[in-house]
């Protein structure tokens, strides 16, 4: 029975088809330049480039120059590499032009797409950024389509890890830049660490389109980028605040085990107040005073501390150190450290050396990261599931792009078995099958140790001809998952590894050639050895279609429709016959949302059997809806997270702002005279109280502020005993001393070398600030939920305080300036000690996971030899000369597996 929706969309077509056929007329201007454009010489082309750089110089809209723009790619790409635009491939390059999500299906060229509207866009000279979500992916995208770019007379750089400085000055000054969401963000932080302009990498944030734009605008926003330093030596403060703890009694707090969570009761809290303030460390009256948010999270990471870990079981005490004992697999996790300060609670209340704890220097998500690009575009195959998100925090439609060619791929209803026993065993009996029809077969996994599972399973069956991914993003898996659609090949991997790579029926020819013609030199052995392979690809791709596609077989369904999606896509590219199955069983993850007990007495009564599955498309609608509400849960807590960096993205991009006009200005004259001038109003303020009398003064105490402060010796106390004198009058003589102390201080330095003073004073004082303001504001973060029990909105309390903090810093900011120009003094070279910059770690945890995807890489380029051995430098029979290797990097000795389960994996405890 066809829905009413759905015999509306038969009449009028829907929404999206009705969008899609918009483009058609632009699409026959397009076609209709095609003749003219192919008797243009080379040389033409690029002239066209050049013509049209200058129209938009002299004020005519991008978007004027689409039809002839895209007339010249298509061409340049013909020539170039041999590849023409399908029509299909023009709509979704203006979908990308618009500003939108470009949803194609895999295999449909989204690669090729690109260069339409990055050409278009880099014509205006102000850098176009395209974003991959690994290394290889961007190498190996800006290889292949700077043929098309260079050729036209555009310049393409690349960022990947471990580029200097300069490297990346010079990648972001071309045209066209190719680099990895991670890359971006961290240039981006570490430019707004530097302290001089031309020190800076990236050149704005004009136009950025993203490939694979689901996985990083959603996969990954859970988690912020961040870098981090050590934080100044704090153990006296863990230690006092983890003697008051043994103070308390049980029923001065909650402890809730399932949950992991403590919280005082409002008895304890009354208590531990008073503690604090009889040992001088409250300031105010309440406990949760905004003044004292760092205390506050000390004393809830002590009662953490000394009520949920337990020694010996959450961790042990070996060699003067605490060593987290992971408590799945019961092992020592030595170089692990809890967060936020937890760590050194443990190490307080053990009495063992407290280590310096790591302070955040900078932080931003992707979510504002790329929320900052004048416009924004994105490619993906599956992105329609969350366009209500891409539409709320980003202001992206998602528009699906038709095929070139109708998909043949048949998508079979779900099996589903009562245990997960019966269906691995159903699994491997169908794995075996589509080997013996010669059927090239993906099976796709949830995690990891589910891959390894099912291969071990194989084995134990005596199958041994199978390949499995678990690592993630690099060359090796690239080429694996290219030569997965041969006859009988069997590829485990998890859902998420190996996109961006296509799975061609018969295997991948150009990575075939490069692969086993690597050591070939070019001549007419070359040429007839790949003569030999294109005729073995044809063959082979033969015998797949002949055997039924690609069979995508899924062992599991995702939380996510959107990745169970883009399984599915892998099969049927290009009008290629193929199909996809899932097989559950009621013990999944997912199938236990709503209640497998009821479902598993149901099928019982039903009479099925051991090994018996039940296939029915209800089954697969109860999962969608199942899907739906975790889908909507997870957008919830991305959408409040995004609330709360919100307000601090707000104070970051007036912090980074003012940062650029300092470093811009010549001179900062008048606004340290300001904040001197302010300055002085504040400490008169502070001693000398509105409509007081001269005896109710703090005239000894305002002297010793100016001394601190201003570091003039003045007879304040004298001055406050004259006859007649007011505030004013004090005010007025501390401001004519200042100024002219100031005014000799700059008449000795020197214009020049007195404004590069300024600048520096202002900058580092103003970085000190805002790296104890970050701290603040995680401190108020980690409390503030608990105003929610108090019937007030916790947000609204953040967005106050951390309000109240910034005003506060900027307040610090003016008194510290003009404290420390007060004092500064030209040093000779010489004499002058340079302090070592501490060692700065890049962090970016993976939300999937929970492990730092970067491995705790060193936040600084230039330092990356330092830290890491290069590749090529490594001896794989030679620990020795491996150096530092990131967890999740392929591990040295050649194994295949990655570092942290091979010669990385930790010791049992």
């Amino acid at each position: 029975m066809v829905s009413l929706g759905g015999l509306a969309a038969k009449l009028f077509g829907s929404s999206n088809s009705r969008v899609v056929k918009r483009y058609d007329a632009t699409v026959k201007k397009i076609n209709a330049l095609e003749e003219e454009y192919a008797a243009l010489s080379d040389e033409e082309l690029r002239a066209n480039t050049q013509r049209m750089k200058d129209e938009i110089a002299a004020g005519k809209p991008v978007e004027d120059l689409l039809v002839p723009a895209f007339a010249n790619v298509r061409e340049g790409a013909k020539r170039a590499l041999g590849m023409r635009h399908f029509d299909v491939q023009l709509i979704g390059g203006m979908v990308l032009v618009g500003g939108a999500i470009a949803e194609m299906r895999t295999g449909e060229g989204k690669t090729l797409v690109a260069t339409l509207p990055v050409y278009l866009n880099a014509l205006a000279g102000k850098g176009v950024h395209v974003v991959t979500v690994n290394d290889y992916l961007a190498t190996r995208d800006s290889a292949w389509m700077a043929k098309v770019y260079n050729f036209l007379g555009l310049t393409v750089g690349v960022i990947t890890h471990g580029l200097s400085d300069q490297q990346r000055r010079e990648a972001y000054a071309c045209d066209i830049t190719y680099a990895t969401n991670n890359e971006l963000g961290f240039d981006y932080l570490r430019d707004n660490m530097k302290y001089e302009r031309g020190q800076m990498v990236q050149r704005g944030h004009h136009f950025a389109i993203i490939d694979e734009v689901d996985s990083i605008l959603i996969d990954e926003a859970r988690t912020p980028l961040i870098i981090s330093g050590p934080l100044d030596d704090r153990s006296d403060l863990y230690k006092t605040i983890d003697a008051f703890i043994p103070q308390l009694d049980k029923e001065d707090y909650e402890v809730d085990e399932k949950q992991r969570q403590v919280s005082f009761t409002e008895d304890g809290t009354e208590k531990l107040e008073g503690l604090l303030k009889a040992a001088g460390h409250l300031q105010g009256e309440s406990l949760y005073d905004i003044e004292n948010v760092a205390i506050v999270h000390h004393v809830n990471n002590a009662l953490k501390a000394h009520t949920l870990f337990q020694r010996d079981k959450d961790y042990i005490v070996r060699n003067d150190e605490i060593v987290i004992i992971d408590e799945f697999t019961g092992r020592m996790m030595p170089g692990r450290r809890f967060s936020e300060g937890l760590h050194q609670a443990l190490e307080a209340k053990e009495n063992v050396t407290i280590q310096p704890e790591n302070q955040t220097l900078a932080s931003i998500t992707f979510q504002n990261y790329f929320r900052m690009y004048k416009r924004l575009a994105g490619m993906t195959g599956t992105a329609s599931t969350e366009a209500a998100e891409f539409g709320d925090i980003y202001k992206l439609d998602v528009i699906e792009i038709p095929t070139n060619l109708p998909v043949q791929r048949k998508d079979e209803d779900d099996e589903v078995y009562r245990t997960v026993e019966e269906k691995f065993k159903a699994i491997a009996a169908e794995i075996a099958d589509a080997k013996k029809r010669g059927q090239p077969i993906l099976v796709g996994t949830t995690s990891i140790e589910k891959s390894e599972y099912l291969a071990e399973r194989l084995r134990k069956e005596g199958m041994t001809d199978f390949q499995v991914l678990n690592a993630r993003y690099h060359e090796q898996e690239a080429y694996i998952v290219s030569q997965a659609g041969k006859p009988g090949a069997v590829t485990i991997a998890t859902n998420m590894a190996g996109r961006g790579t296509d799975i061609q029926l018969g295997g991948n020819l150009d990575m075939r050639i490069e692969h086993e013609l690597k050591d070939v030199p070019e001549g007419p052995e070359r040429e007839a050895k790949i003569e030999e392979i294109k005729a073995d690809v044809a063959r082979l791709k033969a015998e797949a279609l002949a055997a039924g596609g690609l069979y995508v077989l899924a062992t599991e369904r995702h939380e996510s429709r959107r990745i169970d999606n883009q399984l599915r896509g892998r099969s049927g590219r290009q009008g290629d016959p193929g199909r996809s199955k899932f097989y559950l069983s009621l013990q999944d993850d997912l199938m236990r949302i709503f209640g497998s007990e009821r479902m598993d007495t149901m099928l019982t009564r039903l009479g099925l059997k051991e090994d018996e599955a039940i296939v029915h498309p209800w089954i697969n609608k109860a999962l969608e809806k199942a899907q739906k509400k975790v889908e909507a849960r997870n957008f919830d807590i991305r959408k409040n997270l995004l609330k709360y960096d919100d307000v601090m993205n707000d104070q970051r991009k007036v912090i980074f702002e003012q940062r650029i006009e300092l470093m811009d200005a010549t001179a900062l004259d008048d606004e340290i005279d300001d904040m001197r001038t302010e300055t002085v109003e504040a400490l008169v303020a502070r001693r000398i109280p509105e409509n007081a009398y001269p005896e109710q003064w703090e005239s000894q105490a305002l002297q010793e502020d100016v001394r601190e402060i201003l570091n003039l010796d003045l007879p304040v106390v004298a001055w406050a005993d004259e006859e007649g004198i007011d505030d004013t009058d004090i005010r007025q003589r501390l401001n004519e001393a200042a100024d002219k102390a100031a005014a000799e201080k700059r008449e000795r330095f020197g214009p020049e070398v007195s404004a590069y003073v300024q600048r520096s004073v202002v900058l580092q004082t103003l970085d000190a600030l805002w790296r104890e303001h970050l701290v603040n504001l995680d401190h108020l973060r980690s409390v503030v939920g608990f105003r929610g029990y108090a019937q007030r909105d916790p947000l609204n309390e953040y967005k106050s305080e951390s309000f109240e903090l910034f005003q506060s810093m900027l307040e610090n900011l003016r008194e510290r300036v003009t404290s420390q120009l007060s004092r500064v003094e030209i040093v000779r070279p010489d004499q002058q000690e340079q302090p070592a910059p501490p060692q700065m770690q890049a962090h970016h945890v993976d939300a999937t996971t929970g492990e730092d995807e970067i491995g705790g890489q060193p936040a600084e380029p230039r330092a990356a030899s330092i830290f890491h051995t290069r590749p090529t430098d490594r001896d794989p029979q030679n620990p020795a000369t491996w150096g530092a290797v990131a967890r999740n990097e392929a591990c040295p000795c050649g194994s295949g597996k990655k570092f942290k389960h091979c010669h990385g994996a930790f010791a049992e405890a």
